[in-house]
């Protein structure tokens, strides 16, 4: 769907509805893990990465409606049909609980002593990544949450896509990563550790997917040889 294709205001509204309890929810749940176990709202390291995740959130989100809804329904499916990704997930349950519960915790009992000019680099990484996540979707209207092939999917070559084969996860990793120091927790540090590893297995099992449902994918690979890293993997 293109600026020369519009959607009707019923289906848009409908979006609008549905992205606004979605991310309206997703912010509240994410609130509530990060002050509920540090005991207080005095956590201005809490406060500066909501800001930094949800205010660039709201203008992707606003974008999309406007410019490319159906790119945003495909990141609102929340479904897995393959049963090795509904497996992943679910094993990757627990370290992202303990990721973003942690901090909270480490707030309240002061476990850990991360110097302000860390957590302020730590919500630049994760603007940065989160602006390059938007870059991606923007580049790739077939992008969705889930792993699934969509009748009329196309591989997609241009843009980031023409670097590694999986710029999205490559957005999302830093800010896993970064989240912890930008929460002023250095014990979190070791359950994030562990969402890269939960990333790679989703790559490799999302590959076999493409390759058996999407045409060209397997052309696409052999032209593009790194998954994530140039030069790494």
């Amino acid at each position: 769907m293109t600026d020369a294709d519009p959607v009707p205001n019923v289906e848009r509204a409908r979006l609008m509805r549905m992205a606004a309890r979605r991310f309206g929810l997703a912010g509240l749940v994410l609130a509530a893990m990060l002050f509920l176990p540090a005991g207080t709202l005095r956590y201005w390291q809490a406060w500066a990465f909501l800001a930094v995740l949800l205010v660039p959130m709201l203008a992707v989100v606003a974008y999309f409606l406007r410019k490319n809804p159906e790119v945003l329904e495909r990141r609102m499916r929340m479904k897995e049909k393959e049963p090795a990704q509904k497996a992943i997930i679910l094993c990757s349950y627990p370290f992202f609980l303990a990721a973003y519960l942690l901090p909270g915790l480490d707030r309240r009992w002061g476990w850990s002593a991360v110097p302000a000019w860390l957590v302020v680099a730590a919500d630049a990484v994760i603007l940065a990544a989160y602006l390059f996540f938007a870059r991606v979707m923007r580049e790739n209207r077939f992008l969705s949450r889930t792993v699934e092939v969509d009748r009329g999917q196309e591989v997609i070559r241009s843009g980031p896509y023409a670097v590694v084969r999986h710029p999205m996860y490559a957005a999302v990793i830093p800010m896993y990563l970064a989240g912890p120091l930008a929460l002023g927790s250095f014990w979190a540090l070791i359950p994030a550790a562990a969402i890269p590893v939960v990333i790679v297995l989703r790559i490799l099992d999302e590959e076999k997917v493409l390759c058996r449902d999407l045409e060209g994918y397997g052309e696409y690979r052999r032209q593009v040889r790194w998954r994530l890293v140039p030069g790494v993997w």
